[in-house]
Order: structure tokens, then sequence, then C-alpha cells
């Protein structure tokens, strides 16, 4: 089960068919301070490309290609592949469930959210997901939420579904720097630092991911850290294929 869970972190921020020669163009944004107006990505369809590196806490290092194509707010497709063209993992998140083929260790998933939690301890959604993947901040801010600024960042505390959620946002450009979970009974949690923003139809989306993930396996709490450099990013107006058999 602990690989079929690395195959569904290499989403986790996991990665779209646009090529990887295309030249990063890193986002300025306008140099503003003012007021707390954080930017969630705006695509109706997007295609993607990154490498990744998994570390897991038994010392295994696992490198490989993340090809991930997405319908806003509907489905995030996605294969991992180290390489050779052979490709090890395969998945499908909707609003409601997660799907995972594992072609190499034949250990799948097909759990629901709630199931998933129930297992592994981390409470997670397709929204979650998208926010981790472009550095979207959680929740839209209510009165019961904590928000500050110190500096050039807002920073934002928001407790929802028994997880404490805190993000860091930059100012300049709204979107998240840092972002950290935890579940209320202490049983999962989720940090992700985003190193650096590229200009992509004049958004800013992140040029580097690094997830930590603390998790429950029946041995115990489980750590992996995760690494997503996205080398293509593609927003689409027309819809794109998600093939997927389980």
């Amino acid at each position: 089960m602990n690989k079929i869970f690395s195959g569904l972190t290499l989403i986790i921020l996991l990665a779209f068919i646009s090529s990887c020669s295309k030249k990063v163009i890193p986002y300025q944004g306008d140099g503003k301070m003012g007021d707390f107006t954080p930017v969630y990505a705006s695509y109706e369809y997007l295609n993607a490309k990154a490498k990744i590196v998994i570390e897991e806490e038994s010392g295994k290092i696992t490198r490989g290609s993340l090809s991930l194509r997405a319908k806003k707010d509907s489905v995030l497709w996605f294969t991992v592949s180290p390489g050779m063209g052979m490709e090890a993992v395969r998945g499908l998140i909707t609003q409601d469930k997660i799907l995972i083929k594992d072609r190499i260790g034949k250990e799948d998933i097909n759990l629901t959210f709630q199931e998933f939690d129930t297992v592994f301890g981390l409470k997670l959604s397709l929204e979650l997901f998208q926010n981790l993947l472009w550095a979207n901040p959680p929740f839209p801010i209510d009165y019961e939420d904590r928000l500050v600024r110190v500096g050039k960042f807002f920073e934002i505390t928001q407790v929802r579904n028994q997880v404490r959620y805190f993000s860091k946002v930059q100012e300049s450009h709204g979107k998240v720097v840092e972002s950290v979970s935890n579940s209320l009974d202490d049983r999962g949690s989720m940090l992700a630092s985003f190193s650096g923003f590229q200009e992509v139809e004049s958004q800013p989306f992140p040029i580097e991911v690094l997830v930590k993930l603390a998790y429950q396996l029946p041995q115990g709490t489980q750590n992996t850290i995760i690494n997503i450099e996205w080398t293509s990013i593609e927003p689409f107006a027309e819809p794109l294929n998600f093939p997927f058999k389980f």
C-alpha cells in the first residue's frame, strides 16, 4: 500500500502534452503593496508536464516525469513515468474519489475521500489538489478566520473539517508561497512551499513545488518528500480527453 500512496503523492503536487523545451518565463508581478487579494488559477482545461523526485522515509528515491490534464473543479488525470517510455502509475481524481492504477506493484486504489481519510489519516479533496498544484489559498476568508499582514506577506489561519490550515500569501502577486495543514487528531499533515513563479497567459503559476507529507500506514506514521519542477503548463478553452482504464 505504501507503493500506491507514493503513486498518489506523485500528483500532490503532481503533474500536462506541450513541449518540455518551452522556456520558463519568471512572473514579475507589479510590485505593488495593497489589500489582501488572493489569485486563483484561471482556466477551463489544462495540460502540463513536470519533473518529479520522491524521497521515502526508507531512503528510497524515485525520479521520473509527470503528465497531467485537468478540467477545473471537475477532474485531474495523471500518469507517472520513471523513464524509457514506461508508464508506472495512472490516476484519476474527481469530486468524489481517487482512482489509482499501479502498473508495477499491482496495488490499486479505488476510494472515496472519506475512505482515504480512514485508511491514511489525510483529509484530501479535488480542491486541495488544485490548490497544491497551483499555489491557491485553500478557502475564501470568512469572519472566523485569522488574517494578518506580516511585511510583504499575508498570513491566514483557517479551520475546516477538523483540519487547521496555515497559508502564507505573497502580497505582490496574490499566490501562496507556503502552506501547512494538520488534522486536529494529529493523524496526518502536509507542508508545501513554492519556489518562484512563471508567467503563463499573464497568470502566475509555480515553477517548483516542495511537499512534505505525514500519513498513517499499519506500521505507523510515514513521511514522504516530493519535489515537482514544472516544465510546461498550457491552459486550454477547448475540452481535453481523459483516458483512463481502471
